[in-house]
């Protein structure tokens, strides 16, 4: 009688791997949905690519301050950029607002 094969346990690298896994695939039926809903009014010329992004990186600018108590040069370091650069794009994605810059 052969003895029952026990799943390996979980390491730490399969469990991020399996995470990654799951958020990729929830993120490309997501980016389908929104492609689709973009899609229908582009009279042509697609700006899916721009949109899509702007929103992406809106989400991760407001992790990023949320994350760093609304200070620019701490949130541009979460996100591995210079702090320059975070506060060109807040500009362009109509995020500057009342932020802290630990820097003033």
């Amino acid at each position: 009688m052969k003895a029952k094969k026990q799943p390996k346990p979980a390491t730490g690298m399969n469990v991020q791997e399996t995470l990654n896994k799951a958020v990729e695939e929830i993120l490309e039926k997501k980016l389908d949905d929104l492609a689709t809903i973009l899609s229908g009014s582009d009279n042509g010329k697609s700006k899916l690519h721009a949109e899509v992004m702007a929103m992406v990186e809106t989400g991760l600018f407001k992790i990023a301050l949320r994350r760093s108590g609304n200070i620019k040069s701490t949130a541009a370091a979460f996100l591995g950029i210079h702090r320059n650069t975070f506060t060109d794009k807040m500009t362009k994605l109509g995020l500057d607002g009342e932020e802290k810059d630990s820097l003033s």
